[in-house]
């Protein structure tokens, strides 16, 4: 299934890592991905720590577990590529992949990554 079907049609939750130049690690609970293509997502993020951690190290990771009994689900392994700063292009950009969140005021960054790796939620060789 491509990265476009699978976060079209599976429910769950996702939590993007992050971590500053020095090592320091953050956590947050994050939507599905906007999904570019299949070697390219994007995520929407307000000027919080996960946006000022990936201004200093490109790293991330992105857990997705699905719903339901079980531990099924992704680990998608990214390294930042580009950021959109144009409200215009961001709300264009979000149009396109959901109708569903309402517009607000706040300033958000449509940050670009490239999926390294994609690994299951459970197991696998590192």
């Amino acid at each position: 299934m491509s990265l476009t079907e699978y976060f079209k049609n599976i429910k769950g939750l996702g939590v993007l890592a992050t971590s500053d130049a020095d090592g320091n690690v953050d956590i947050a609970v994050y939507s599905r991905p906007y999904i570019i293509d299949e070697k390219t997502i994007a995520f929407s993020m307000l000027e919080k720590l996960s946006y000022s951690n990936i201004q200093s190290n490109p790293k991330a990771a992105y857990m997705f577990a699905e719903q339901g009994e079980g531990y099924t689900g992704k680990r998608l392994h990214l390294t930042k590529t580009g950021e959109e700063k144009d409200p215009e292009r961001i709300k264009e950009i979000k149009q396109q992949h959901t109708k569903t969140r309402e517009p607000d005021e706040k300033v958000r960054h449509l940050i670009y990554f490239t999926v390294d790796k994609i690994r299951p939620l459970v197991g696998d060789k590192p």
